[in-house]
């Protein structure tokens, strides 16, 4: 082959970027003495051209390569000091991916030539090995990002309005009957009407995907038959993972966003910038830890060792420009290009952790919020890593919303029939205040959950109450051991029709409380339909039937049930608003904008909050004192406890009773004075009967 014609090229947009008659390769590698551009035939079996950069402005090596364009397969090869002790492990052996790639072609092979030390060397990690790992390398490729959106206009849910869905392509569509067999498990699926359907049926107004940005798999997973599932092994910030797309992962990704805004439905994306898939010092050399190890990651003891605050092996450097900048490019890139709404950041505090520890004010946070791109789009915090400081729930700046997990336990711990759960569930479900209310930060700030994916789905939740990982190959020792689960009776499935009731019952219960609490909702996607992976709470490595929802033996009274309860959150402004209530009065009529109530209708006294058996809980709601005037008016009781005879509050004359998880097809109706509650159920009255009620 012909050397191509090569130009000096321009160190901004960084990667390959297409230019008139070529392409531009911009590298960020501050220590490296040199950098090779390789290129490679389509199929990536052969280098066709080998060129080295000649150009270099500050620490990005740049050039223009004419002649070539979009599905060029390229990767490079960097010079520099193998120093480790120094934190430099450069080796001109291994074949590097682009870190601003904005495709992935060919998988991942494990061999130990991948390594940038020799494997069983005396010396370690310290060593050198030689050998060429471009046979075991994917390769980076020239993408040309054109596609024809058409009027697609992002819908902007506010987020009083949203209703999250949390869901892996795969396992949401690999089992789905209605879509063919070739479109199962991909983009494609997602974008499938028969999916949206379901999701606009249930209401929904935003899935979040657990990570779509390329990963591989893990060697040991690889090693016992098993795959990397979750996908928090991100090795392409820019490139749709290739494995959820039938041939063109770009356009198929960007064609599945397009049909969910046509729906009115928003695309959240979890992202993984806390850490790379490469590991410690003893993973394998693939893109970062070759282009420039002692930037791209946090190194302690003096540089030899990386830092590891999110249980990976290495944590990336986000005080470094360059690997900020990424970062930005990253985020911006999946707005402007692919038209997301938003990202759910993992292991977010290791985003805010600077020198002197977490920082709401560190430098990320500083540069995402002053950013005209991303202002518009939802953040959402997972709030804690393993690092010191690591939880800081309630920490983070507006605008970001963050996982709850003390509503997830509080919840749970309520309704498995804890004592003294009374005052935590009151915290919980008004939105968390005593985490939240601060900072001008809005009660939808807290993400609530009862499930997500990590840990028990809803259905394992009222079936286990101890885990069953065996599936992973680690001896069930992964996952959390304490889950605040509750068999109700017998462990593991059954047919009883008794503990069938009871468990059908807890699911209810558990899925009102979630959708009636102020705050921002996420349901885990399966759990509409009773979706069960057998007891594993940590199904990370499991892209089988353990994780693939059973579309043919849904649950689809309960499906039923959870679009009845978005409707009636929807239809209610009381249950979803931005103000914190705080029991104050409203200026219009005197009432308080949230009354607590036992179920004598009486007002709980300090000694009843601290009453372990205080197991139902009346909650009246208003706007918020501060908020507009409105005449919505709701009475929601949550009973714990046994069956009670409950007296409505004196101010309404007449309450219609909206909702009752123990007859959860039973007509609405008229009620007033008191009313008999079964035992373990939740309740809604509206104070304004509607229309027809009141002739």
């Amino acid at each position: 082959m012909k050397a191509p014609a090569v130009l000096p090229g321009t160190p901004w947009s960084m990667g390959a970027s297409l230019v008139p008659g070529g392409v531009n390769f911009a590298v960020f590698a501050a220590h490296a003495t040199g950098l090779d551009l390789c290129l490679y035939s389509p199929e990536g079996r052969h280098e066709t051209a080998r060129i080295a950069f000649a150009e270099r402005t500050g620490d990005i090596w740049h050039m223009t390569v004419a002649g070539i364009g979009a599905g060029q397969l390229y990767a490079f090869r960097a010079h520099g000091p193998y120093e480790p002790e120094a934190g430099h492990r450069y080796n001109p052996h291994k074949l590097l991916l682009d870190p601003y790639g904005r495709g992935l072609a060919g998988r991942l092979r494990w061999s130990d030539a991948l390594m940038g030390y020799k494997v069983g060397s005396p010396r370690g990690d310290l060593s050198f090995d030689t050998r060429d790992s471009a046979f075991a390398m994917p390769k980076s490729v020239v993408v040309d990002g054109t596609f024809d959106w058409e009027d697609d206009r992002p819908p902007r849910t506010p987020w009083s309005d949203t209703v999250i869905y949390e869901a892996q392509v795969r396992a949401l569509t690999m089992n789905h009957p209605v879509l063919p067999h070739g479109l199962r498990g991909t983009y494609g699926a997602l974008g499938h009407p028969a999916v949206i359907e379901h999701l606009k049926r249930l209401g929904v107004t935003a899935v979040e995907l657990l990570p779509v940005q390329a990963w591989f798999d893990d060697r040991f997973l690889v090693a016992k038959g098993l795959r990397n599932h979750w996908g928090y092994n991100t090795i392409g910030f820019f490139a749709p993972e290739p494995r959820l797309a039938q041939r063109d992962p770009l356009v198929e990704f960007k064609g599945a966003v397009k049909a969910l805004h046509r729906a009115g439905i928003e695309v959240i994306l979890d992202v993984v910038y806390n850490h790379t898939g490469e590991g410690d010092e003893w993973g394998p050399t693939l893109s970062f830890r070759g282009l420039d190890n002692q930037s791209w990651y946090r190194t302690v003891h003096g540089g030899r060792h990386l830092a590891n605050d999110a249980g990976t092996g290495n944590t990336l450097n986000l005080t470094h420009p360059a690997v900020l900048r990424m970062v930005m490019d990253s985020l911006r890139y999946w707005v402007e290009d692919c038209h997301v709404d938003g990202f759910r950041f993992d292991l977010a505090t290791v985003l805010g952790r600077e020198a002197h520890g977490f920082d709401p004010q560190g430098g990320f946070f500083d540069a995402l919020r002053q950013d005209p791109v991303l202002a518009p789009v939802k953040l959402i915090a997972e709030p804690w890593d393993i690092g010191p400081g690591g939880y800081q729930l309630g920490g983070f700046p507006a605008p970001f919303g963050e996982w709850n997990d003390r509503f997830r336990d509080g919840v749970r711990r309520f309704w498995r029939g804890s004592p003294g759960m009374a005052p935590e569930l009151a915290r919980r479900i008004l939105g968390s205040a005593d985490r939240f209310d601060h900072g001008r930060r809005p009660a939808t700030s807290s993400v609530n959950f009862v499930t997500s994916h990590d840990g028990f789905t809803l259905e394992d939740l009222v079936t286990y109450t101890v885990k069953r990982n065996f599936a992973n190959g680690e001896d069930n020792r992964d996952g959390h051991d304490d889950n605040h689960a509750d068999n109700m009776g017998i462990e593991g499935p059954s047919a009883d029709p008794a503990i069938r009731a009871a468990r059908d019952l807890r699911k209810r219960n558990l899925l009102a409380t979630l959708l009636l609490s102020q705050g921002t909702p996420m349901i885990l996607a399966g759990d509409e339909i009773g979706h069960s992976q057998g007891g594993n709470n940590n199904a990370y490595a499991q892209d089988n039937d353990i994780t693939r929802l059973n579309w043919a033996r849904g649950d689809w009274r309960l499906f039923e049930f959870v679009g009845r309860l978005v409707r009636l959150r929807l239809a209610h402004p009381v249950l979803r608003q931005r103000r914190f209530l705080h029991g104050r009065p409203r200026p219009a009529d005197g009432l308080p904008d949230v009354i607590w109530r036992r179920a004598d209708a009486e007002v709980p006294a300090p000694e009843d909050w601290h009453d372990p058996a205080f197991r139902c809980i009346g909650l009246e709601l208003r706007m918020a004192a501060e908020g507009a005037d409105a005449d919505d008016a709701l009475y929601i009781v949550l009973n714990g406890d046994g069956p009670v005879t409950l007296r409505l509050p004196p101010t309404a004359a007449r309450w219609w009773h909206v909702l009752d998880t123990s007859h959860p097809e039973a007509a609405e109706g008229a009620v007033s004075g008191q009313i008999d509650l079964p035992a373990q159920s939740v309740h809604v009255f509206q104070s304004l009967a509607p229309p027809e009620a009141r002739a």
